[in-house]
């Protein structure tokens, strides 16, 4: 079983940048496939990237690729979601996800453990 919790959401201002962490329990953590997903008010829960359990593999969302980047710390139990160059339509709570090994997936149902998520807010 893990946990996981999000951090690092805020306001910021168009063209800014945002580092938001996603912090998990669990010793085996590392055998976890991530993903990061964001839902706005109103619209269906959105993929945004994915890692694979051994960290070899990552996808990532048309809308934000180029712009964000996952990475994780398995010394750490840690998930991080990049963001760069942020635009109001990133606007929305954004989730961290884990499912055991695989190479993570782009639907929300892919994924069994879920954070509380965390609020971004981006200004025009």
């Amino acid at each position: 079983q893990v946990q996981l919790a999000e951090s690092g959401g805020g306001l910021v201002q168009a063209g800014g940048s945002l580092r938001l962490s996603c912090a998990t329990s669990g010793r085996t953590f590392s055998r976890y496939a991530t993903g990061w997903f964001r839902q706005a008010p109103g619209k269906e829960r959105e993929f945004l990237s994915a890692m694979s359990w051994s960290g070899e593999s990552t996808s990532y969302a048309d809308s934000v690729k180029g712009r964000f980047t996952i990475l994780r710390d398995n010394a750490k139990n840690m998930v991080f979601l990049q963001m760069t160059s942020l635009k109001p339509e990133d606007t929305a709570v954004y989730y961290c996800a884990a499912k055991f090994l695989g190479r993570g997936g782009t639907h929300a149902t892919d994924y069994a453990h879920w954070g509380q998520g965390t609020q971004v807010t981006v200004s025009s």
